[in-house]
């Protein structure tokens, strides 16, 4: 299989890519200039540098499927709503039309736990058909596209997925994200500064999230047509000082969680736990 991919140097695609070739298939993977690979790869995909809403014709040529893993804006502070809403919206919308008139129907998208927003707090585990109801401005563009590519779907019978990921961790995230900061406080020695940590989560491990985005390149029960969501998680809720705790003992940290010591954020969502 040939798999046209975005977002090939993020945290995701970078750990997706080094899967995808662990299972034998090639990979064309668009990077904006200048950005580089989260993790070390195995080997390197057919690069190709440039933004979403580049046109493309012989990149096309021969892949199967477009994988979808580029966001706008992924962590705070997020930009404007309308800068999230064209790249997370008008410029994914506009590669996919030119991928379903290059030939290709079958996509993979990566959703966002954060789209069900406040409806999350009415769910013990989130069902996939919760109402959409996002916080911030990087949510209601993810939300928007969801909508959006869905209706693309409809109307041009293409095979698509949405997996929506929930709190995943791990090498190359972002060093402002709880994990890696968690990490660095730890191994240095110092304290940990955190909220009250009652935030019930599901955390999984990014290397989890890619191995379920490479199964879904089967497109089993995927109908042309239908849009299909999915959540991606782990199904072990706990909470945010629980996970902190198991890797703060594990790491063998020196230094002291405090948690109490920062405030919430606003709105904060107090449940964010799917059903899987």
């Amino acid at each position: 299989m040939k798999i046209f991919l975005t977002g090939g140097t993020g945290f995701i695609g970078s750990h997706f890519i080094n899967d995808v070739h662990r299972a034998g298939h090639e990979i064309v993977a668009l990077k904006r200039p200048g950005s580089q690979s989260r993790i070390e790869l195995s080997k390197n995909p057919v690069w190709i540098n440039g933004q979403l809403d580049k046109y493309f014709t012989r990149e096309f040529d021969g892949c199967d499927v477009l994988v979808h893993l580029a966001a706008h804006s992924t962590n705070e502070p997020y930009d404007t709503l309308e800068n999230c809403l064209y790249w997370n919206l008008t410029a994914s919308l506009k590669l996919f039309r030119q991928a379903i008139a290059n030939g290709i129907n079958k996509f993979v998208v990566a959703g966002s736990c954060f789209e069900y927003g406040q409806a999350g707090e009415r769910y013990d585990y989130i069902p996939v058909d919760a109402a959409l109801e996002p916080t911030s401005s990087y949510s209601v563009s993810k939300a928007a596209a969801t909508l959006a590519l869905g209706q693309l779907c409809i109307e041009s019978s293409i095979q698509l997925q949405f997996l929506r990921i929930f709190q995943v961790f791990g090498e190359g995230e972002n060093k402002n994200r709880l994990w890696p900061s968690l990490r660095k406080a730890a191994l240095a020695g110092m304290d940990f500064p955190m909220t009250k940590g009652e935030q019930i989560r599901d955390f999984i491990p990014v290397n989890a999230v890619t191995k379920q985005f490479v199964n879904a390149l089967s497109f089993a029960d995927v109908n042309p047509g239908q849009p299909k969501i999915s959540n991606v998680g782990s199904g072990n809720p706990q909470t945010i000082l629980e996970f902190s705790e198991f890797w703060w003992k594990k790491w063998e940290a020196k230094g002291k969680l405090l948690p109490g010591s920062m405030p919430y954020r606003n709105n904060e969502v107090m449940r964010f736990v799917p059903n899987i």
